[in-house]
């Protein structure tokens, strides 16, 4: 199974509000990021922080909108017959958010990893734009990076990072072998989630796309959010 991680802890100073409960397309960030890493993942860990209760009953409420309209009903069902055991999500509260997203990374890694993934995804809730099939080309890539250096020893051993650029800059979600989400999870010296992965990597690779979401940080205000 794969596993997904989305970032969501931090205070929305610059948004104004709550970020991961801003709309776009009629959609909360959160839960836009959330159905993105459902595409390739059975499981997603959401990470909170700020007003962490407020944000998960609003996003609770607003998945529960979807089942009723049977949205998520034909994704579970297409799910089972692939051989997935249904999406889930897992939410998880952050104490130190406010030492920022390293912090929440490391606790939504750890998470993850407790449900022995072939591979983990981490996206900040502030990219709503990335399109699914950005991720799934994404995870693909990966799974079949891995499968190259060795299979489940590679897994459990090389830490590998795969990374999307669109014109050559870099963006998200970024990708992580195990072995890479353990060593940043257990990262207590570096200053952010990109220093650690660049500090714990054997390898790091990039897989450039036609996709201009995976730069787009939405930390200000929209009229058209």
């Amino acid at each position: 199974m794969n596993a997904g991680v989305v970032l969501a802890g931090g205070a929305s100073r610059r948004m104004g509000r709550l970020k991961p409960l801003v709309k776009v397309r009629g959609s909360s960030f959160l839960l836009t990021g959330m159905r993105n890493l459902w595409s390739v993942c059975e499981c997603v860990v959401v990470v909170l922080g700020a007003r962490a209760p407020a944000v998960r009953a609003a996003v609770e409420e607003e998945v529960g909108l979807l089942a009723r309209n049977d949205v998520l009903r034909r994704r579970r069902t297409r799910g089972r017959r692939a051989g997935a055991r249904g999406l889930e999500a897992r939410f998880q509260v952050n104490g130190r958010w406010r030492e920022g997203m390293l912090s929440s990374a490391r606790v939504g890694l750890r998470a993850a990893l407790a449900m022995d993934p072939e591979l983990v995804l981490v996206l900040p809730v502030d990219h709503p734009a990335v399109r699914p099939a950005t991720v799934q080309a994404l995870a693909a890539a990966m799974s079949a990076a891995l499968r190259a250096f060795g299979g489940k020893r590679a897994r459990s051993s090389f830490a590998y990072a795969l990374v999307p650029r669109y014109r050559r800059r870099r963006g998200h979600p970024i990708v992580l072998s195990p072995a890479l989400a353990r060593a940043v999870a257990a990262d207590s010296t570096a200053t952010d989630l990109s220093d650690s992965v660049r500090r714990n990597a054997r390898l790091i690779g990039y897989l450039d796309c036609a996709d201009p979401g995976i730069l787009v940080n939405r930390n200000l205000p929209s009229r058209r959010a």
